[in-house]
């Protein structure tokens, strides 16, 4: 199992990722990865809100008769 408890190790994978990407090209892909947790974010929390319904009315006809 991997251990990264040590400094070293954090070091050794910074610098791994700063080896395959370049160093232009990360802050490139934090800024897509901070953009996708925003957008993940927006729409976990609109489908969070109850959808507002408005109340049924029903039509019906009072019918009037004159019995006099």
């Amino acid at each position: 199992m991997l251990d990264f408890s040590s400094p070293m190790h954090l070091i050794l994978i910074i610098l791994v990722i700063v080896l395959l990407f370049g160093g232009k090209k990360i802050p490139e892909l934090m800024k897509g990865i901070g953009q996708g947790m925003k957008e993940f974010k927006k729409a976990s929390t609109l489908n969070d809100e109850p959808e507002k319904k408005e109340p049924e009315v029903k039509d019906f006809e009072i019918k009037v008769s004159d019995k006099k």
